[in-house]
């Protein structure tokens, strides 16, 4: 009989935050974005080995890329804290990655007009986003 842990192939099914799981070993923001995932040794590759590299065509598209990659890696590492609070270190990462997404989206908003409902850029009136161009009218 084969001894269960000895197995070679990967168990998708198995919660990789067990076993020798070293939680300070995260991807960078943009690494982690495209891959789904901040964390490389819970990183399931099955059939994206090399996760597709985001082009963005003008500098609107690559800040909205920028402020993605630091929202999903604050979620993904609230998530994680979800399960473990008392990680000192990666509630530090993810206040860092928090403050660094509440810095980019207010810079993307004063830049391209809002993103949200409770954007601070339609305090004054709530259909603000009529004043400014649509995304298609940028060239």
């Amino acid at each position: 009989m084969n001894n269960y842990y000895s197995y070679q192939q990967p168990n998708y099914t198995k919660n990789s935050f067990e076993n020798n799981y070293n939680a300070n070993k995260l991807y960078e923001p943009y690494a982690g974005y495209i891959r789904g995932n901040m964390f490389p040794n819970s990183y399931n590759e099955y059939k994206i080995k090399n996760p597709f590299d985001i082009e963005p065509a003008n500098e609107q598209a690559k800040l909205l890329t920028y402020l993605d990659s630091f929202s999903f890696a604050a979620h993904d590492l609230n998530l994680y804290l979800d399960n473990f609070p008392d990680d000192r270190s990666l509630i530090d990462t993810f206040n860092q990655y928090r403050k660094e997404s509440i810095r980019l989206t207010k810079e993307y908003e004063q830049k391209y007009g809002p993103l949200f409902l409770n954007s601070e850029t339609l305090e004054e009136y709530p259909w603000a986003w009529n004043n400014l161009p649509w995304p298609w009218d940028y060239k």
